[in-house]
Protein backbone atom coordinates (compact mmCIF):
# COMPACT_ATOMS: atom_id res chain seq x y z
CA UNK A 1 0.00 0.00 0.00
CA UNK A 2 2.13 2.79 -1.39
CA UNK A 3 -0.96 4.74 -2.41
CA UNK A 4 -0.72 7.08 0.87
CA UNK A 5 -3.02 5.19 2.80
CA UNK A 6 -1.79 4.64 6.60
CA UNK A 7 -1.30 1.50 8.01
CA UNK A 8 -4.18 1.73 10.26
CA UNK A 9 -6.51 1.59 7.21
CA UNK A 10 -5.00 -2.11 6.13
CA UNK A 11 -4.65 -5.58 7.79
CA UNK A 12 -1.33 -6.09 9.89
CA UNK A 13 0.31 -9.02 10.71
CA UNK A 14 1.59 -9.11 14.41
CA UNK A 15 4.50 -10.99 15.47
CA UNK A 16 6.91 -11.52 18.32
CA UNK A 17 9.47 -14.03 19.58
CA UNK A 18 9.79 -13.95 23.51
CA UNK A 19 11.20 -11.28 23.90
CA UNK A 20 8.36 -9.34 22.86
CA UNK A 21 5.33 -11.53 23.79
CA UNK A 22 4.15 -9.39 26.49
CA UNK A 23 4.53 -6.26 24.25
CA UNK A 24 2.38 -8.14 21.74
CA UNK A 25 -0.36 -9.19 23.53
CA UNK A 26 -0.77 -5.30 24.12
CA UNK A 27 -0.63 -4.29 20.44
CA UNK A 28 -2.86 -6.81 19.53
CA UNK A 29 -5.48 -6.07 22.06
CA UNK A 30 -5.20 -1.94 20.67
CA UNK A 31 -5.54 -3.27 17.27
CA UNK A 32 -8.72 -4.96 18.21
CA UNK A 33 -9.74 -1.83 20.50
CA UNK A 34 -9.29 0.22 18.09
CA UNK A 35 -11.20 -2.43 15.06
CA UNK A 36 -7.82 -2.53 12.96
CA UNK A 37 -8.12 -5.55 10.72
CA UNK A 38 -4.70 -7.55 12.37
CA UNK A 39 -3.46 -11.36 12.47
CA UNK A 40 -1.34 -12.56 15.67
CA UNK A 41 1.01 -14.81 13.76
CA UNK A 42 2.92 -15.89 17.28
CA UNK A 43 4.66 -16.75 19.30
CA UNK A 44 2.01 -17.68 21.52
CA UNK A 45 3.88 -18.12 24.84
CA UNK A 46 7.05 -16.92 26.72
CA UNK A 47 8.73 -20.20 25.62
CA UNK A 48 12.24 -19.53 23.95
CA UNK A 49 11.57 -19.35 20.42
CA UNK A 50 13.84 -18.07 17.20
CA UNK A 51 13.03 -14.13 16.04
CA UNK A 52 13.69 -15.24 12.40
CA UNK A 53 11.22 -17.37 12.20
CA UNK A 54 8.51 -14.94 13.10
CA UNK A 55 10.17 -11.90 11.50
CA UNK A 56 10.23 -14.11 8.34
CA UNK A 57 6.81 -15.30 8.78
CA UNK A 58 5.04 -11.30 9.17
CA UNK A 59 7.77 -10.21 6.22
CA UNK A 60 6.44 -13.20 3.88
CA UNK A 61 2.29 -12.61 4.91
CA UNK A 62 3.38 -8.60 3.89
CA UNK A 63 5.26 -9.48 0.68
CA UNK A 64 2.64 -11.97 -0.73
CA UNK A 65 -0.58 -9.44 -0.06
CA UNK A 66 -1.97 -11.49 2.94
CA UNK A 67 -1.21 -8.39 4.95
CA UNK A 68 -0.95 -4.88 4.39
CA UNK A 69 1.80 -3.91 7.20
CA UNK A 70 3.60 -5.54 9.96
CA UNK A 71 4.80 -5.44 13.25
CA UNK A 72 7.48 -7.34 15.00
CA UNK A 73 9.24 -7.35 18.71
CA UNK A 74 11.67 -8.92 20.45
CA UNK A 75 14.27 -7.94 23.15
CA UNK A 76 15.73 -5.24 20.60
CA UNK A 77 13.63 -4.77 17.37
CA UNK A 78 16.99 -5.16 15.50
CA UNK A 79 17.26 -8.86 15.17
CA UNK A 80 13.73 -8.91 13.86
CA UNK A 81 14.07 -5.83 11.57
CA UNK A 82 17.42 -7.43 9.92
CA UNK A 83 15.88 -11.08 9.27
CA UNK A 84 12.60 -9.03 8.09
CA UNK A 85 14.31 -7.23 5.49
CA UNK A 86 15.99 -10.09 3.80
CA UNK A 87 12.74 -10.85 2.36
CA UNK A 88 12.27 -8.74 -1.32
CA UNK A 89 9.56 -6.09 -0.99
CA UNK A 90 10.28 -5.49 2.68
CA UNK A 91 10.90 -2.16 4.39
CA UNK A 92 10.90 -2.95 8.06
CA UNK A 93 12.06 -0.19 10.40
CA UNK A 94 12.91 -0.23 14.12
CA UNK A 95 11.58 2.61 15.82
CA UNK A 96 12.61 3.57 19.99
CA UNK A 97 11.44 7.59 19.17
CA UNK A 98 8.31 8.85 17.32
CA UNK A 99 10.06 10.84 15.07
CA UNK A 100 11.68 7.86 13.82
CA UNK A 101 8.29 6.20 13.72
CA UNK A 102 6.73 9.14 11.80
CA UNK A 103 9.17 9.61 8.86
CA UNK A 104 9.91 5.81 7.93
CA UNK A 105 6.45 5.78 7.34
CA UNK A 106 6.38 9.46 5.51
CA UNK A 107 9.79 8.95 3.35
CA UNK A 108 10.61 5.57 3.42
CA UNK A 109 6.75 4.06 3.08
CA UNK A 110 8.24 1.31 5.93
CA UNK A 111 5.60 -2.01 5.88
CA UNK A 112 6.95 -3.27 9.03
CA UNK A 113 7.75 -1.57 12.67
CA UNK A 114 10.03 -3.22 14.51
CA UNK A 115 10.39 -2.43 18.14
CA UNK A 116 12.28 -4.22 21.21
CA UNK A 117 10.14 -4.84 24.49
CA UNK A 118 14.13 -4.83 26.39
CA UNK A 119 14.51 -1.35 25.22
CA UNK A 120 11.07 0.44 25.73
CA UNK A 121 8.79 1.16 28.23
CA UNK A 122 5.27 -0.16 26.72
CA UNK A 123 3.90 3.16 27.07
CA UNK A 124 6.67 4.47 24.87
CA UNK A 125 5.98 1.36 22.26
CA UNK A 126 2.43 1.96 22.31
CA UNK A 127 3.15 5.83 21.39
CA UNK A 128 5.11 4.53 18.64
CA UNK A 129 2.60 2.10 17.07
CA UNK A 130 0.05 4.91 17.57
CA UNK A 131 2.45 7.56 15.29
CA UNK A 132 3.41 5.21 12.75
CA UNK A 133 -0.18 3.13 12.35
CA UNK A 134 -1.16 6.83 11.71
CA UNK A 135 1.40 8.27 9.37
CA UNK A 136 0.62 7.84 5.44
CA UNK A 137 3.37 8.06 2.89
CA UNK A 138 4.11 11.04 1.79
CA UNK A 139 4.28 10.16 -1.84
CA UNK A 140 6.71 12.76 -2.44
CA UNK A 141 8.70 12.08 -5.74
CA UNK A 142 11.96 12.74 -4.56
CA UNK A 143 10.30 9.88 -1.16
CA UNK A 144 9.38 7.68 -4.40
CA UNK A 145 12.30 8.25 -6.47
CA UNK A 146 14.52 6.54 -4.09
CA UNK A 147 12.00 4.31 -3.11
CA UNK A 148 12.68 3.31 -6.57
CA UNK A 149 16.28 2.79 -6.10
CA UNK A 150 15.97 0.35 -3.17
CA UNK A 151 13.63 -1.95 -5.03
CA UNK A 152 16.09 -1.74 -8.00
CA UNK A 153 18.87 -2.44 -5.86
CA UNK A 154 17.03 -5.34 -4.35
CA UNK A 155 16.12 -7.11 -7.79
CA UNK A 156 19.76 -6.56 -9.03
CA UNK A 157 20.57 -9.09 -5.70
CA UNK A 158 18.07 -11.32 -5.72
CA UNK A 159 19.09 -13.96 -7.98
CA UNK A 160 22.76 -13.85 -6.59
CA UNK A 161 20.96 -14.27 -3.01
CA UNK A 162 18.89 -17.25 -4.71
CA UNK A 163 22.20 -18.99 -5.41
CA UNK A 164 23.56 -18.53 -1.93
CA UNK A 165 20.49 -20.03 -0.81
CA UNK A 166 21.29 -23.13 -3.33
CA UNK A 167 24.21 -23.49 -2.15
CA UNK A 168 23.29 -23.67 1.84
CA UNK A 169 20.75 -26.18 0.75
CA UNK A 170 17.91 -23.92 0.85
CA UNK A 171 15.75 -23.63 -1.85
CA UNK A 172 14.15 -20.54 -2.32
CA UNK A 173 10.97 -19.26 -3.73
CA UNK A 174 10.76 -20.31 -7.71
CA UNK A 175 8.80 -16.82 -8.54
CA UNK A 176 10.19 -13.41 -7.18
CA UNK A 177 8.50 -11.97 -3.86
CA UNK A 178 7.43 -8.04 -4.39
CA UNK A 179 9.39 -5.59 -5.38
CA UNK A 180 11.59 -7.89 -8.20
CA UNK A 181 11.11 -7.87 -11.05
CA UNK A 182 8.66 -5.08 -10.88
CA UNK A 183 8.31 -1.36 -12.55
CA UNK A 184 10.73 -0.03 -9.89
CA UNK A 185 13.34 -2.65 -10.75
CA UNK A 186 13.81 -1.37 -14.55
CA UNK A 187 13.04 2.76 -13.50
CA UNK A 188 16.37 4.86 -14.94
CA UNK A 189 18.00 6.22 -11.85
CA UNK A 190 20.49 8.11 -13.78
CA UNK A 191 18.28 11.11 -13.32
CA UNK A 192 18.38 11.38 -9.60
Amino acid sequence: MGDGTAPKDGKIAVGSDHAGFDYKQRIVAVLAERGIAHEDMGTHSLESTDYVDYAVKVAEAVAEGRADYGVLICGTGVGMCIAANKVPGIRAAQCADAYTARVTREHNNANILTMGERALGVDVALDLLRVWLETPFSNGERHQRRLDKVSATEARYGERARAEARSCGIEPPAAPLAGEGDQAATTDTAQA
